[in-house]
């Protein structure tokens, strides 16, 4: 059949690629030209593409059963691998710009796929189905429509229930980096790098290839105190004071190949296939990645999440052949027990975290949020049996309940996690002024 994907992120391109193996004929869609001639490549309007991203083994999983060749592919860009394990997929060390470039590729390359240039303005509707794209003020026939244009777009909004969530309520900035010759990693308490919460905010290192890495704050999206991050020295002076960035982007370790990167509008966002009335708004018409959910960047979950909605719609789409409504409806049930827990997990950890780094202890009468029992796995390792299997994503976040009351009195006896050296929030405020 002929498809239309609406958006040639990683969850378009990934399933385009995955359905046109399967004998489609498929047009992917979107107003970003790809990189120019130099390799360069703004991709505007999506603010993530120059941060750091964490590429766990769900995504090495899903190119491993639709494209393994890609894994090659980014391996000969200079991707490194995790191997964690008991894991038979790595994870990988890679910028967003490096991964997008070599699948973009890889699509373009593929039979049965063509990338065209345009702005999408809606889905073509006839006879109580969608019936393609409209692009540019032309139409693209097509027997079944995809979007994966991301959160932001408003692509058939009509035809389902609005999202729940919202902005999370952090705020980013970050710097690209280059080892010199002969120059070792940094200290790291991670596999992708030296992630540190501190008094009030939280920073990172994320390793990529090529002996490339970022160097990351997180902090409250209405702290206007740190708005000045975006300027180079203010962000250099600011790294520099902070043990674990300052190891790194020191300048006999490193040297900086990009400017300050800013970033906002973070949001945790759910959204499922359906109507008001609980019905499949078009048939014909499916929703995928980002248009479904989003979460805080911090935990590296989306396009982990993204792909693999992916997976499991093209397995509905095979289950259900010439029936779109019967397979948007599994897709929603399947995306409402498997992806929504990922979004109600990162909006109770979002919230309470905030709370706490504005001042509030750690709240013993209720539930903890999952950070919470994270960090109690320093001083009880025996809760790493459950927390383990969570933090790869194996294991859906309802799992903690097991061990939460566990680490919940821990937190009664009066245990917190020991602060990290470097100062406070309000220092770094002060220091930034």
């Amino acid at each position: 059949m002929d498809v239309a994907v609406a958006g040639a992120g990683p969850t378009g391109l990934f399933t385009a690629v995955a359905l046109a193996r399967r004998g489609h004929r498929v047009t992917v869609v979107d107003r970003d030209p790809g990189p120019a001639a130099d390799g360069s490549w703004e991709r505007r309007g999506v603010m993530q593409f120059h941060h750091p991203h964490g590429f766990r083994p769900q995504i090495a999983e899903a190119l491993s059963a639709e494209m393994p060749e890609m894994l090659t592919a980014l391996g000969d860009a200079g991707a490194g691998q995790i191997v964690f394990p008991g894991s038979p997929f790595p994870a990988l060390r890679c910028r967003r710009a490096v991964f997008e470039q070599v699948l973009r590729a890889f699509a373009a390359a593929e039979p049965g796929v063509e990338l065209r240039s345009g702005h999408v303005d809606d889905v073509l509707r006839s006879g109580g189905r969608a019936t393609g794209l409209r692009v540019d003020g032309h139409d693209l026939p097509a027997d079944l429509v995809i979007n994966a244009a991301g959160r932001a777009a408003r692509l058939a909004d009509d035809l389902r229930v609005p999202g729940e969530g919202g902005d999370c309520g952090f705020a980013y900035v970050s710097r690209q980096y280059s080892l010199l010759p002969g120059a070792e990693f940094g200290p790291m308490n991670a596999p992708v790098g030296n992630i540190k919460t501190q008094s009030g905010y939280l920073v990172a290192i994320f390793v990529h290839d090529r002996r490339t890495f970022s160097a990351l704050f997180i902090r409250p999206a209405d702290d206007r105190r740190f708005l000045a991050l975006r300027f180079t020295e203010v962000f250099e002076t600011a790294a520099a004071a902070v043990p674990a960035l300052a190891d790194w982007v020191t300048p006999s370790r490193s040297t900086p190949i990009t400017p300050v990167q800013p970033g906002g509008r973070l949001h945790n966002t759910y959204r499922g296939q359906l109507d008001a009335a609980g019905r499949v708004g078009l048939p014909g018409l499916l929703h995928v990645g980002d248009a479904v959910c989003t979460t805080n960047p911090s935990a590296g979950r989306g396009i982990a999440v993204a792909l693999r909605q992916a997976v499991a719609l093209l397995r509905l789409i095979d289950e259900y052949p010439g029936d779109p409504a019967a397979a948007a409806q599994a897709f929603d049930e399947w995306c409402d027990s498997h992806v929504r827990p990922w979004f109600d997990d990162h909006v109770y950890w979002d919230t309470d975290l905030l709370r706490r780094w504005s001042g509030g202890d750690v709240d013993v009468t209720r539930r903890l949020p999952s950070d919470l029992i994270m960090e109690a796995t320093e001083v009880d390792p025996t809760l790493l049996r459950v927390v383990g299997p969570y933090m790869a994503m194996q294991a859906l976040p309802a799992t903690l309940d097991e061990i939460e009351p566990q680490a919940r009195a821990l937190y009664a006896r009066g245990w917190r996690p020991p602060p990290h050296p470097g100062p406070t929030r309000d220092e770094l405020a002060e220091l930034i002024a």
